[in-house]
């Protein structure tokens, strides 16, 4: 993250993403597929002995060699009509376009009921005994069990987080880099998937 002037003088939050070069990996028909989509891949540096052999043979049949972290995007109507082996970059969003960015949230392993649900807690003072515990999860003669979904302390981040309708403030085409306004989930130097926004 960093933060760019805005010709009035205002200071925009932002994150550059590096977007790509993507190439098609597969497009999937409905003829065949029984849906729209395209397969990317993320040209990036992998050792070949990285990648299996079925993978192996999967990215040389799209002369696709480099390629990695394959990611589907199903095609609305109006999508460009897109070929094994085609590039897909930076240059096809334009300033002002709105994105959802998709990506992995940072971990924070184990986490109790205040800070992973926001609980309020109990009384720190008054002889008070009850700090961060989680107080009732349930009643006793009915329903006799916990309900599904309650909230409770465990496993915090680490989850598929979508943030969407960021704004686009500038497109580096040249090394395909995207400015977006605001903060994307993961750390830095995590995977993403950026699109076109759905909403």
């Amino acid at each position: 993250m960093t933060q760019v002037f805005q010709a009035d003088g205002q200071v925009v939050p932002v994150t550059l993403l590096k977007a790509g070069p993507c190439l098609v990996v597969q497009r999937k028909m409905p003829t065949t597929d029984g849906y729209d989509a395209v397969q990317l891949g993320l040209v990036e540096f992998v050792k070949p002995s990285r990648i299996n052999k079925p993978e192996t043979g999967h990215l040389k049949k799209a002369a696709a060699e480099g390629a990695k972290h394959l990611r589907e995007l199903k095609l609305r109507p109006g999508d460009d009509d897109l070929k094994p082996g085609d590039k897909v970059l930076a240059g096809h969003f334009k300033p002002k376009d709105k994105v959802d960015v998709v990506g992995i949230s940072k971990g924070k392993g184990f986490a109790g009921l205040v800070k992973r649900h926001h609980f309020r807690g109990g009384e720190d003072t008054h002889g008070s005994m009850f700090h961060r515990a989680p107080g009732s999860i349930g009643a006793s003669s009915y329903p006799s069990r916990v309900w599904p979904g309650m909230r409770m302390a465990g496993h915090m981040g680490s989850a598929r987080v979508t943030v969407r309708n960021l704004e686009v403030i500038d497109v580096d085409a040249e090394d395909n880099v995207l400015v977006v306004k605001g903060a994307v989930p993961g750390p830095n130097g995590g995977y993403v998937l950026v699109r076109r926004a759905k909403r």
